[in-house]
């Protein structure tokens, strides 16, 4: 399944399977401001920071985890999500990973592979679980060949490539892998959530239902079933939250 920027001017979030792209994270030009600074950085080796058996299979180069720039931006991205209700909605993040970039080119690409699941900040030795996987594309996809995220879970394999400043989140124990690159450069920031809710299935389920509850209230304002439901979503979240 694609999850191309065509579908994306129909509704405001796209969500297939455990899937969920959240778009306009950053606006088109912040995210081509992005990517002009990043053009510009020093990258090193993406191996730097993938565990034995990532190694193997990931081509790619990253921005120094902890620099001055990755610092810079990192903090611009986590300021836009702090503003998006659909991101608190899908992720209920306890605590999320300081933003990373990477950069495919001249056919890099990232095998078949799961991500970490503690991950350990740089700057601080605090450690943080990767319940939810997040990829934030900053090329527009006319710009390069490849590079889509290829996710797998029991359905199938799902195909994203969304336009520059666009995110998807999916769960960060799918297998997943980055196609080559073989026409110019894919500049992306990646990064992971530790949830309130560890369960895939338990999150998938009270992100729909606080979905149905906001159409509720667009679409039956005041309705007592919207409180009823409200309690419903808030009393799951007090008995399944970890904190």
């Amino acid at each position: 399944m694609t999850a191309p920027g065509s579908n994306l001017s129909k509704t405001n979030v796209v969500d297939f399977l455990m899937l969920i792209t959240i778009p306009n994270v950053l606006s088109a030009a912040d995210a081509a401001q992005a990517r002009a600074k990043l053009e510009a950085a020093d990258w090193v080796d993406g191996k730097v920071t993938a565990g034995y058996q990532a190694q193997k299979v990931k081509e790619n180069q990253q921005l120094p985890e902890g620099s001055p720039l990755a610092v810079e931006l990192g903090d611009a991205v986590l300021k836009s999500l702090a503003r998006s209700p659909v991101f608190m909605s899908a992720a209920l993040p306890l605590r999320v990973f300081p933003p990373m970039f990477n950069r495919y080119a001249g056919g890099g690409r990232f095998g078949s592979h799961v991500d970490t699941a503690i991950r350990q900040v740089v700057t601080t030795a605090q450690r943080i679980r990767t319940d939810v996987s997040a990829t934030l594309f900053l090329t527009p996809p006319e710009e390069y060949d490849g590079g889509e995220l290829i996710v797998e879970d029991s359905y199938g394999e799902h195909s994203v490539k969304l336009p520059a400043g666009h995110m998807v989140l999916y769960p960060a124990t799918s297998l997943h892998r980055v196609e080559p690159v073989t026409r110019g450069a894919r500049i992306s920031s990646f990064f992971w959530i530790q949830s309130m809710i560890r369960s895939d299935s338990d999150r998938t389920m009270l992100f729909d239902m606080d979905q149905a509850i906001q159409k509720l209230a667009v679409e039956l304002p005041g309705s007592p079933v919207g409180v009823q439901l409200t309690g419903v979503y808030h009393n799951l979240l007090r008995r399944w939250a970890e904190l």
